[in-house]
């Protein structure tokens, strides 16, 4: 069997199960078992595909017609340009959680100290860094801490500060119980779907993400009010909070921020002009 008839194989197998990318999924899926790129497998199409690699590559399809994240399965997930290693024991980084780190990027300084609760696979504290360390150079002096109440996860972000040749101290915590002193600007990306929802999701999602990234409780909002309530005292005079929420959870949030004693409240949608991040300013004299 050629690479293209391989190829054409998995696709069928793909749609069949309900994979809504099935084209793209069986290009990538060839092109990680295969060591291919687009251009490699122009040339190369229309060869024989060795034994050992046609069963890598109908072993990988396989788990995706079983509705397996395409990023579990590499071992990869893209995110603001940088490529981070994921497993099940974190979230796969997601295109909207790049308008969180924009928003933080626009307060960071040379010299913040950045806290990013929930952290999971890191792509937030550690894109920030890698940024700031693009930007600032030798001058750069930022300090970011990790926390995760997952050492599983906590494992996964160590791999990525590797990864983006970024320094970070990590840190075992349910929130905030394990975090001492203050920082600048604290980011999250809480779990947030209610619980009653989560049953819905899509299987790759439900099945194969982390439950203990994903369940809000009741009404999703249960650690946003923890964060409220907790994450003043950890933030310098001036300082912001910044964090990442659900499409319909702008205004409870912006509530929940008014109500804990925040400043400057406010939502950013994203493009789709949905509720994504809700950013806020800690001040204790008003």
């Amino acid at each position: 069997m050629t690479y293209q008839e391989l190829y054409r194989k998995a696709f069928g197998m793909l749609w069949e199960a309900g994979c809504r990318e099935a084209q793209s999924d069986a290009r990538q899926l060839l092109f990680y078992a295969a060591d291919l790129d687009l251009s490699t497998y122009a040339l190369r199409m229309n060869e024989k595909v060795p034994e050992d690699i046609s069963k890598r590559y109908l072993e990988t399809v396989a788990r995706r017609s079983a509705r397996e994240p395409i990023q579990y399965i590499t071992g990869e997930a893209p995110f603001f340009g940088y490529t981070f290693y994921v497993t099940p024991a974190v979230l796969i980084p997601r295109f909207d959680t790049e308008i969180l780190v924009e928003e933080a990027l626009r307060y960071v300084k040379h010299d913040s100290h950045i806290l990013d609760l929930c952290t999971g696979s890191g792509c937030i504290l550690l894109t920030i860094l890698a940024e700031c360390n693009r930007m600032y150079g030798d001058a750069c002096e930022i300090k970011g801490t990790a926390s995760d109440v997952s050492e599983d996860a906590l494992f996964v972000a160590k791999s990525n500060a590797y990864r983006l040749r970024t320094e970070a101290n990590f840190i075992l915590s349910d929130l905030l119980n394990n975090i001492c002193g203050t920082y600048d600007i604290i980011t999250t990306n809480p779990p947030y779907i209610p619980t009653a929802v989560v049953a819905g999701l899509e299987p790759e999602v439900r099945d194969h993400e982390p439950n203990l990234a994903l369940d809000g409780k009741e009404d999703g909002l249960f650690f946003y009010r923890k964060i409220a309530n907790e994450a003043g005292a950890y933030l310098r005079e001036g300082g912001r909070l910044i964090m990442e929420i659900g499409f319909d959870q702008g205004e409870a949030v912006m509530q929940l921020l008014d109500g804990a004693g925040y400043t400057d409240v406010k939502c950013i949608k994203d493009l789709s002009g949905l509720d994504r991040v809700v950013t806020a300013a800690w001040q204790t004299y008003k």
